[in-house]
């Protein structure tokens, strides 16, 4: 199968996966596609080792890289010199109200707090400073893509990756920050609708993809939301774009390092069981409806805070629910498509499904076509 991104990158097919495993992103590149990596909740030694492995078991594919350079955060303003600098000005921004409500939730659901080494905030992502160390170590090794999400990226980084002939993609919710991607050198836009897992928009994949590629052309899109069939594959090309960008259909695999509370939830739900919520960054982000998501919809949840101190005011909060594999109180982020996912399956077979379905897809639109 040959589109513009096939031919740019060289690989047979347009399907891109992004996973935070670093067994998906493998498996898929083998399988013909792109795995792309995402990096946010790796420090550098941890992305080294995660894309030392990937060089090992990929085959010699092409791979990328996701990392998280937002716009605009809370504490841009302070020109911290480091990371951790940056992360003790900022826990001064977190009102004591918010931590009362985060640890007397636990609590009630009977989540014991954390001792010793394992207690303190930690901040990874989510910022200029703390995503620029992943994006050097990520070009130290011989990744195809380099992809950024929550606004275009900084211009002397997509400089830094066309200096090493690695592409660059940027996530757009809507138009105004498609040609904002585009004003800063990005190669490839992903158009991704609001159906989508993670930090996602208001506008609906099928308006959004014929306006973003009307908006960037010549640029190549990748539609994205929603997509988890061969069928929304040959809806999303119909519509303008190059390939698809795909994430939470890789969740329910047999690769994927899911937690198996989060993962029976997915296998349970339906496309009505997601919401979109700030309650993990600070910002809109889909993710399964429950108890968590619950708690801060009710009215006793303070307002949630600004990106990055939501996430660095619940962060012990996850390490303390993952400790105890909580099944109902882990943010999950997913997408509308859960609602068919409904058992696991290998990677490989995912990959073969979805091309079956995007051909059985063309040859009835052909035959309609005729008729």
């Amino acid at each position: 199968m040959r589109t513009r991104v096939t031919e740019m990158f060289g690989i047979d097919l347009p399907i891109f996966a992004f996973s935070h495993c670093r067994d998906v992103v493998a498996a898929v590149s083998r399988a013909g596609g792109m795995g792309v990596l995402g990096a946010l909740y790796f420090t550098p030694d941890e992305l080294e080792t995660e894309l030392a492995w990937i060089d090992e078991h990929v085959g010699g594919r092409p791979y990328g890289v996701d990392v998280v350079m937002p716009a605009a955060y809370e504490g841009a303003q302070l020109g911290a010199a480091t990371p951790a600098e940056l992360q003790e000005r900022l826990q001064t921004f977190i009102p004591d109200r918010h931590r009362t409500f985060v640890n007397d939730l636990l609590a009630g659901h009977g989540v014991p707090e954390l001792t010793g080494e394992d207690a303190g905030h930690f901040l990874l992502g989510w910022t200029d400073a703390t995503a620029r160390p992943q994006v050097a170590t990520a070009l130290k090794h011989p990744i195809a893509l380099l992809a950024n999400a929550l606004g275009a990226p900084p211009a002397d980084v997509v400089a830094q990756a066309h200096e090493r002939g690695v592409k660059v993609a940027g996530l757009a919710s809507n138009v105004r920050h498609a040609r904002k991607q585009r004003e800063v050198g990005v190669d490839i836009i992903v158009a991704q609708g609001t159906e989508a897992g993670g930090h996602t928009g208001d506008v609906s994949t099928m308006v959004l993809v014929p306006e973003v590629v009307d908006a960037v052309a010549p640029a190549p899109v990748l539609a994205a939301g929603g997509i988890g069939r061969g069928r929304q594959m040959a809806a999303g090309m119909a519509l303008g774009a190059e390939g698809v960008w795909t994430g939470s259909v890789w969740l329910a695999t047999e690769e994927a390092d899911t937690p198996q509370g989060a993962l029976e939830q997915i296998l349970r739900a339906t496309s009505r069981d997601t919401v979109r919520s700030r309650s993990m960054t600070g910002k809109p982000a889909r993710m399964l409806r429950n108890d968590w998501t619950e708690a801060w919809e009710g009215d006793a949840a303070p307002a949630t805070l600004q990106m990055p101190l939501q996430f660095m005011l619940i962060a012990d909060a996850l390490r303390r629910v993952s400790r105890v594999r909580h099944p109902t109180l882990t943010p999950s982020p997913v997408g509308q498509i859960v609602g068919s996912l409904n058992q696991v399956k290998a990677v490989s077979q995912v990959v073969y499904e979805f091309m079956a379905e995007f051909g059985d897809t063309l040859e009835r639109l052909g035959t309609v076509a005729r008729e």
